[in-house]
C-alpha cells in the first residue's frame, strides 16, 4: 500500500487518547428498504463473511507513512474498551465486492459531500478494545455506500484480519458516536482532505488523518499493478493496512523472497520478492510480519 505520512499537530508528539468516541459529522442518506437489502443479499458473492445485522437503520444526520511505537496487537489511540462479550460471531452471508473497473467511473474531483451507509453491524472479534466505525462514500460517484459498508464489514470480520490479535474488535455503525470513519472519495477530494493536514497523496493514494481513513476511489476501482490478486482482495489490503495503522502498527517490509508480503508493507511500491498478500494473519492465526520499515 502506498500512502502519505499521517499528520500530527504542531507541538504534539501524537494524538490524545480519547476516553469516549467522537460524534461524527452527519450526512443526508436515503432510507434503504428491506426489499433492497434482500435483493443485495441474493447476489452477494464475495469471499468475506458479513457481520451486518439483518436490518439497517438510517444514519442521523476529510497512502500515509506512519511510524508507531505501539507493538502489534497493542490498542491504538481513539479506541473504547469493554468487557468481551460471548455474542461476537459474524453471520455467514457473503457480500459482493462494492466496485468494479467496468462499472465505476472515476471523476477527477467530487463535491466533497459524503453519504453515510445506513448500516449497523454486530460486534466482531472477542477483543475487549471495541472500535466503532462508519463507512461514507462521496456523493456523485456510482458507488453504493451500503454495498461498500457490507464489503468493509466483511473484511474486518474475516478470521485472518485484525480480530485475530485477540485484543481488537470492531462494530459498524450508521449513526451515533464512532472511533473512525472509512471515506471513499475521488482523487481530488482525497488530495484536499489529506492536503489540509500537510499530506501529499498526488491524486493516487490513500491517507489516514484525524478520525478518517480516506480511500482513493482510483485505488478502490483499479487496484494496484503490483497486486495480482482479485480486486476484492486489494480492497482487503487497503482496509487492513490503514486500520493497522490506526491500531498501532507501523510499516514493515518483505521478510524474504517467496514469503507473503506483510499487510503493513507498502505493496504498491513493489513487493521486493515477496508474494502479494492482503491479510495480517494467515489461516492458522499466525501474524505475517516483516522487518520494520520507515
Amino acid at each position: 500500500m502506498g500512502h502519505s505520512r499521517k499528520a500530527r499537530p504542531a507541538g504534539r508528539r501524537g494524538r490524545r487518547r480519547r476516553t469516549a468516541p467522537r460524534r461524527g459529522r452527519t450526512s443526508t442518506v436515503t432510507t434503504v428498504t428491506s426489499v433492497a437489502l434482500v435483493a443485495a443479499a441474493a447476489v452477494a458473492v464475495s469471499a468475506y463473511r458479513n457481520p451486518l445485522a439483518a436490518s439497517s437503520r438510517p444514519a442521523s444526520a476529510p497512502s500515509h507513512i506512519h511510524r508507531s511505537t505501539a507493538s502489534p496487537g497493542r490498542p491504538g489511540p481513539g479506541a473504547t474498551t469493554a468487557q468481551a462479550s460471548p455474542n461476537v460471531s459474524a453471520t455467514a452471508t457473503r457480500p459482493a465486492p462494492s466496485a468494479s473497473s467496468s462499472t465505476i467511473s472515476i471523476p477527477a474531483k467530487g463535491p466533497g459531500v459524503f453519504t453515510t451507509a445506513p448500516a449497523a453491524g454486530r460486534r466482531v472479534g472477542a477483543g475487549a478494545t471495541v472500535r466503532r466505525y462508519r463507512v461514507e462514500v462521496e456523493d456523485g460517484i456510482a458507488l453504493s455506500a451500503q454495498q461498500a459498508a457490507h464489503e468493509i464489514a466483511g473484511i474486518l470480520a474475516d478470521p485472518r484480519g485484525w480480530t485475530a490479535d485477540g485484543i481488537d474488535s470492531f462494530q459498524l455503525t450508521g449513526s451515533g458516536p464512532y472511533d473512525f470513519a472509512v471515506k471513499i472519495a475521488t482523487p481530488g477530494t482525497v488530495d484536499a482532505i489529506c492536503g489540509a493536514a500537510g499530506l501529499d497523496t498526488g491524486g493516487e493514494v490513500n491517507c489516514d488523518v484525524g478520525e478518517d481513513v480516506v480511500v482513493n476511489l482510483k485505488r478502490w476501482v483499479l487496484g494496484s499493478p503490483k497486486f495480482d490478486g482479485p480486486l476484492h482482495e486489494y480492497h482487503a489490503l487497503i482496509i487492513n493496512h490503514e486500520v493497522g495503522h490506526r491500531i498501532g502498527h507501523g510499516h514493515e517490509t518483505c521478510p524474504g523472497p517467496g514469503r507473503p508480503a506483510p499487510v503493513m508493507m507498502q505493496q504498491i511500491k513493489g513487493l521486493k520478492g515477496c508474494i502479494a498478500n492482503a491479510w495480517p494473519y494467515d489461516s492458522r492465526g499466525r501474524y505475517l510480519s516483516g522487518p520494520a520499515a520507515p
